[in-house]
């Protein structure tokens, strides 16, 4: 029996710290998980050595009972733009795809003190640019509910991961909505925390690139918080480390008293696919009846000057790290198109359009706070169309609105990006089609427990993870 990998993974973390489970119990249960599900969807790429990860479990269970961490005997599968030691780290670019990693990223090696066990990694875009988890290297994840469809992304394989049971907690990062997506996509919760609450590697462009987080993914808010409560420690050699928070966050939870603002369409400015907001809607009527009070707020910022600040303040961060690969005729050729189009953005960029795009920026967080005061969070979509066919590059239009960027049908995500701001994924059902959809509870700077919270009360009125797993026999059907 193998319905412990269903469980919570709080749950789950302190029965194999408790001894009630043994780690290769559970990594023998996981290995069989995968081989059954995975083929279905490739969510878990460059899977390790059966073997040795069963010795590594065996090593686990040796481990006295004091000195176990918080994710003692986890099998735990990263992203693939993270480094583990000794795996290989492709990026999904075919100009690494022999790499091996000779160290951990930061957040890896607080994991790996934590007691976690690296199985593998989890698929993602190209550099981790786009919404849709395809590149050369490993090919395309697929939708569990529904295998002609995207995953999402950047963290599509971590979302597909989770919604099967092969992981019961996943990392993933956050630039323009790559943990949120995913997690909305796959009826799972992605939580972007305030930028600088999970610090970036030392000697990272921590000065000026303040766009991207790495942040947790999990089947509830609680088991983020438990994952984020690892990744979350201050970095002396980083700067902006956000002030240390309680990531205890209880079972149960209400939203009693507070006030939720719902931007819907941001006026109109965002064009949604029909469904979208009804599904939305119902989600806040959840919110009402577990005590909070929900109104729509007026579009409060202009969504193309947001839009177009984003779009600079984006390339030009993207060329300063991946400049290098584009000079070079011979590696640029292997670049995908809308990586060379970042990155060339970027380097044309003149030192006036920064400026601009940096003033949008600040009057943006100047009007946001204003919009903070009269409100302890408020939600958008997660998505502007429901997970659309997997052999797309990006959606070209939604409701007959022209697309005209590789993004655009994501410009959703740019409020909370753009601002650093807590954001996090929380399910709000299917469609007709049964296809997933989430929306976005953000808060304001630093409030990343009161965003935790108020969703862990969504959670505990809905459960939508748990009562709407995907039928592995239908996802291996459709992938047929």
């Amino acid at each position: 029996m193998s319905d412990f990998l269903d469980w919570d993974a709080g749950v789950l973390s302190a029965a194999l710290r408790e001894g009630r489970l043994t780690a290769e119990a559970v990594m023998t249960a996981t290995l069989e998980r995968i081989a059954a599900r995975n083929g279905a969807v490739n969510a878990i790429v460059d899977l390790r050595d059966t073997e040795a990860l069963l010795a590594e479990a065996r090593a686990a269970d040796e481990v006295p009972y004091e000195v176990r961490g918080a994710l003692h005997g986890m099998p735990m599968a990263i992203k693939a733009l993270a480094h583990v030691k000794g795996t290989r780290n492709t990026e999904g670019s075919p100009l690494f795809a022999e790499r091996i990693s000779e160290a951990d990223s930061a957040f890896v090696a607080r994991m790996r003190a934590a007691g976690a066990i690296f199985i593998g990694k989890t698929n993602v875009p190209e550099f981790g640019l786009g919404s849709h988890s395809y590149n050369p290297v490993h090919g395309v994840t697929r939708n569990p509910f529904d295998a002609a469809r995207t995953a999402g992304g950047s963290s599509g394989g971590a979302g597909a991961a989770l919604a099967l049971g092969l992981v019961a907690l996943a990392d993933g990062s956050d630039m323009m909505g790559s943990l949120r997506n995913p997690a909305g996509w796959n009826n799972v919760y992605g939580f972007r925390p305030s930028w600088g609450v999970v610090p970036r590697e030392v000697g990272a462009e921590s000065f000026w690139q303040q766009l991207s987080t790495i942040g947790p993914m999990g089947r509830s808010p609680r088991d983020c918080a438990l994952l984020l409560k690892v990744m979350a420690q201050a970095e002396q050699g980083v700067p902006f480390n956000m002030p240390a928070q309680d990531w205890e966050v209880p079972e149960l939870c209400a939203a009693d008293g507070l006030r939720i603002g719902w931007l819907g369409d941001w006026g109109g400015a965002m064009p949604m696919e029909e469904g979208i907001l009804p599904l939305c809607e119902a989600g806040l009527m959840v919110l009402e009846g577990v005590g909070a009070e929900v109104a729509p707020v007026d579009p409060p910022f202009d969504a193309e000057a947001m839009f177009q600040s984003w779009c600079a303040l984006r390339a030009f961060a993207l060329a300063g790290e991946l400049a290098p690969l584009y000079q070079e005729e011979a590696t640029r050729e292997r670049l995908k198109p809308e990586v060379q189009w970042e990155v060339r953005r970027g380097i044309e960029m003149d030192a006036m359009a920064l400026h601009q795009a940096t003033r949008v920026r600040s009057a943006w967080f100047a009007a946001a706070a204003e919009m903070f005061a009269q409100f302890d969070a408020v939600v958008l979509p997660v998505a502007q169309c429901f997970p659309f066919p997997a052999e797309w590059d990006w959606p070209k239009d939604i409701g007959g609105q022209e697309m005209d960027t590789y993004h655009r049908w994501m410009q959703v995500m740019v409020p909370a990006s753009l601002l650093g701001l807590p954001a996090i994924s929380v399910p709000v059902g299917f469609d007709g089609r049964g296809l997933p959809m989430g929306m976005q509870i953000i808060g304001a700077k630093g409030a990343d427990r009161k965003v935790l919270e108020i969703a862990q009360a969504y959670h505990g009125a809905t459960h939508w993870p748990q009562q709407h797993p995907p039928q592995p026999r239908e996802v291996g059907a459709a992938s047929g």
